[in-house]
């Protein structure tokens, strides 16, 4: 096994009001890059983090980033306040309405890659404006692979950057109603094979409960989600997904086939850790030995009997 390398996480730290059927949540720590960093924390020894937060911003909130291996020399400190989310659930949790965006800091936000992150093997893209992205690309020294997250808002608001930013990208991570939009296309099969003629070489569309597709040059892959009793708050599962999968390709050094495959399953299981309570409390609680029980559980989910094949006769 090679040994593990480091990954750079790029996004949004944030502070989110949630409204959920189990309650009204205020000043929830969040943002995309502290789900995806603490992620990844739990299977590379590295993750450097680059973002910004405001002079609101809880100093013991970092320090339990760094508690888990994440190297914060990349994030900020401006004067102001953190960028702020407030959402509200719908019973089921399907959906979410915003309530209120609040900017702050993160309007201003122009990443500035550290020196000593330069060279980081593995880089993870948070969902900011695709200009930020391409650039951040442009500061790192020759990666093994970079993957992005985008969204509706730039699907629809910016598509010239986006097109441009997709050109510099290995690897698109979006979900199923992004895909459509993106390519204009409700089959997802068919969105995958025109998003793919777009620049990316891998794409992955992530479908909530009903798992995750990954596309590449091997075809097509099915992850599940992992079947959980209780589901408290999806608003970190997307970014946990993504942490988790490049986490581990990190962990491995392997972004062959095989090791993307694997990793759709740390994938999914870190983003059903995620859900299950609020905010990034029960990513604090994860340790090594309770995602290697989920992965077990994954693999007995999965097992249809082995060996034998399900062909007929």
């Amino acid at each position: 096994m090679s040994h593990p390398q480091p990954l750079l996480c790029v996004g949004s730290l944030a502070f989110d009001d949630l409204e959920m059927p189990s309650g009204t949540f205020e000043n929830v720590v969040g943002g995309a890059a502290t789900y995806s960093s603490l992620a990844a924390s739990l299977l590379t020894s590295r993750v450097n983090l680059v973002g910004v937060v405001g002079e609101d911003f809880d100093p013991a909130t970092l320090s339990k980033l760094s508690s888990r291996g994440v190297d914060l020399e990349g994030v900020e400190h401006a004067k102001g306040k953190t960028f702020r989310w407030r959402g509200r659930y719908a019973a089921d949790l399907m959906t979410r309405e915003t309530l209120d965006t609040q900017l702050n800091v993160f309007a201003d936000f122009q990443p500035k890659i550290p020196a000593s992150y330069k060279r980081t093997p593995y880089v993870l893209l948070g969902n900011i404006h695709p200009s930020l992205q391409t650039d951040v690309v442009g500061q790192v020294d020759k990666p093994k692979l970079v993957a992005a997250d985008t969204m509706n808002f730039w699907i629809s608001g910016q598509p010239g950057p986006l097109a441009e930013m997709l050109k510099k990208i290995d690897l698109l991570i979006i979900n199923d109603e992004e895909a459509r939009e993106l390519s204009g296309i409700q089959n997802l099969t068919k969105a995958a094979r025109d998003i793919l003629k777009r620049g990316p070489s891998r794409l992955i569309i992530k479908r909530g409960e009903f798992g995750a597709l990954l596309f590449d040059a091997g075809g097509a892959f099915f992850v599940p989600a992992y079947p959980l009793e209780e589901v408290r708050d999806p608003t970190g599962a997307g970014d946990s997904f993504a942490g988790g999968f490049m986490g581990y390709v990190a962990r491995t050094d392997d972004a062959s086939p095989a090791g993307l495959r694997r990793a759709m399953f740390y994938a999914s299981a870190l983003g059903s850790f995620c859900v299950e309570d609020i905010g990034t409390r029960r990513l604090l609680e994860v340790d090594s030995r309770a995602l290697a029980e989920r992965i077990a559980s994954f693999v007995r989910l999965v097992d249809y009997g082995g060996g034998a094949s399900l062909q007929l006769g």
